[in-house]
């Protein structure tokens, strides 16, 4: 087993995976016992003055053939109980677990709940305050991913929260925006010592074609919300690479989350840049009891790839993603057909011919595909298709 520990905004974390602020950290028990299953830290569900009134039913999923959801859609704002319990819950949870790492999620409405916020987290004994700036669903637009999407409230908030506190400030940054290194950057101007990202994306999962009715179908009627899950994990690493490689952002510790379910998953938010992990879908679908497959199986990733810390893997991938223009037009990947695990399907050919570039001839008699190298462009959507990995990378060619 490796040593997975990793300094984050200063703070000594004995590994990099923390419950994000949600359901899954929404009290005391909760949070006791995934600390004690193993996970380094949690996110206690976001507090705040606002009280939330929840709505019934609250979620929805998306699926595909052979998985109970790889997207999943939530109602949910912060939390729904009041801040007296909160913050003694909190208060309990440093008190009996003094080595792991409490990191409390606040929200206010305006400048002065920032900083009164921040000022009774750090009188409870709180390691990391993080600004929740990234809620889409909030009932009021004072809060939420409307106040993500202005960097000159972000910076103020920030601000105010850090009157209130001399901990590490973590900016939690909406991905509802097309460019998420300018709040960011506000963030880091208003005091935040890191940044967190993504929160859920604003959302429509899909729509009843007898009523008309959008889910999650609260009383007849529903509304956008945030959207997380596998399904946005390539989201959440597009922006996890853009706030690490952005210049002004070189060095903020980023705390990485959306769509982590496995230590695969893990292990590419640290390649990009992480030097933290949130997790909360994948607690909901399969218990806090995944910390023991997220260390194990990082754990033996770091031994053979000749790891010793995991600090030594932050970023490595960054180097290796370029601008678009900066790729090499003349090389072509051809892909290579294997004829002993080949079915017999079809599905290469009619995908090369409906929306490709007709380069698979199929013999029907012996029901095999036969790569056309002429008409061939290497574009691998061949590959991408076949259900049983028959279809790999072959001859490499310059034009």
């Amino acid at each position: 087993m490796k040593d997975l520990s990793i300094e984050f905004c200063g703070v000594k974390c004995e590994n990099p995976f923390f419950l994000s602020s949600s359901v899954v950290g929404n009290n005391f028990e909760m949070c006791a016992k995934a600390l004690e299953m193993g996970w380094g830290g949690v996110v206690f569900k976001t507090i705040g003055f606002y009280v939330s009134k929840e709505v019934s039913p609250r979620f929805d999923t998306i699926g595909k053939e052979g998985t109970p959801f790889i997207g999943f859609k939530n109602l949910e704002q912060i939390s729904e109980h009041s801040l007296e319990e909160n913050l003694e819950w909190m208060r309990q949870l440093k008190e009996k677990y003094p080595n792991k790492i409490l990191v409390a999620s606040i929200m206010g409405q305006n400048e002065q709940e920032w900083t009164e916020l921040a000022k009774l987290v750090t009188e409870i004994g709180a390691d990391i305050i993080e600004c929740n700036f990234s809620c889409p669903q909030m009932a009021s637009d004072a809060m939420g991913s409307d106040v993500g999407q202005n960097p000159e409230l972000v910076k103020r908030y920030c601000e105010a929260t850090r009157k209130g506190s001399n901990l590490p400030i973590l900016a939690k940054m909406t991905p509802n925006i097309g460019n998420m290194e300018i709040p960011a950057i506000a963030a880091m101007e208003g005091g935040a010592t890191g940044l967190a990202a993504i929160n859920t994306i604003k959302s429509i999962t899909k729509i009843d074609l007898d009523s008309f009715l959008s889910y999650p179908i609260v009383n007849g009627k529903s509304s956008v919300s945030g959207y997380s899950g596998k399904a946005v994990k390539p989201i959440a690493l597009r922006f996890i690479h853009d706030l690490a490689k952005n210049e002004t952002l070189k060095g903020v510790p980023i705390s990485g989350m959306g769509g982590i379910e496995t230590w695969e998953d893990a292990a590419e938010f640290i390649l990009l840049g992480s030097t933290n992990l949130q997790v909360t879908t994948a607690v909901m679908q399969y218990g806090y009891r995944i910390i023991e497959d997220l260390i194990s199986g990082l754990s033996y990733y770091m031994e053979d790839k000749g790891f010793d810390k995991l600090q030594d893997m932050v970023g490595l991938a960054l180097e290796n993603i370029v601008p678009a223009e900066e790729l090499d037009r003349n090389f072509i990947l051809y892909p290579s057909f294997d004829e002993n695990t080949c079915v017999g399907c079809g599905r290469c050919y009619i995908s090369c011919y409906d929306g490709g570039h007709q380069a698979i001839k199929w013999e029907s008699d012996l029901r095999r595909p036969i790569l056309m190298e002429d008409k061939c462009v290497g574009c691998h959507l061949c590959a991408n298709v076949c259900p049983v990995k028959a279809i790999s990378s072959g001859k490499i060619q310059y034009k």
